[in-house]
């Protein structure tokens, strides 16, 4: 919680464990040139981190920047092979979420994260409007659109499956259309 301003993680370091930088509030940046894994809720509500890097980084665990509010854009490296559930849930800010055309296991597309052959939307950043899925796309994962406050329709002409908490607060959405939908997750709506 003392973290105030940047730091850079040591080059020894490799994993940053669960809860590391939990509620360092006044934590700005992050360098972590040497680092492999992210641990759970690492820096869950850093609610002043604008800045990540993370260019050797395997494994973000799940809720890894959970409500860091001033986050804007993430870069996920080609190095990444695992990112668990709800990794950027509550980033109010975040706009962009990129991931390095040679990563083997993830994409993105206009800023949002999916897996590798976009069959799955694991995060997506704020939506102002409207948004229309991917055909691809049959898996809304469990909070992808996590208050999403300006989201106001959304089309998903293949999805099939709405995970957990889907879009949990997205007060402003009116239009859903969703004709292929199977099965909902508890709280997908909620608001």
């Amino acid at each position: 919680p003392g973290v105030n301003g940047s730091i850079e993680i040591p080059s020894s370091v490799t994993t940053i464990s669960d809860y590391a930088f939990d509620s360092c509030s006044a934590l700005t940046s992050v360098s972590m040139p040497s680092v492999t894994t992210i641990g759970g809720g690492a820096f869950y509500e850093c609610v002043a981190l604008t800045s990540v890097s993370m260019p050797s980084v395997t494994t973000i665990d799940d809720e890894a920047f959970c409500y860091c509010y001033a986050l804007t854009s993430v870069d996920i490296p080609a190095s990444v092979t695992s990112i668990g559930i709800n990794p950027f849930v509550g980033c109010g800010s975040l706009r962009e979420i990129a991931v390095d055309e040679n990563n083997p296991n993830y994409t993105s597309l206009d800023g949002v994260l999916y897996d590798k052959y976009m069959e799955t939307l694991i995060s997506c950043p704020g939506v102002n409007g409207s948004i229309e899925i991917p055909s691809s796309v049959t898996t809304i994962s469990d909070c992808a659109f996590y208050d999403c406050f300006t989201l106001t329709s959304i089309d998903m002409p293949s999805v099939t499956t709405i995970g957990d908490g889907a879009f949990y607060g997205c007060d402003a959405l009116t239009s859903v259309d969703m004709p292929e939908v199977t099965t909902i997750g508890d709280w997908a709506f909620h608001s």
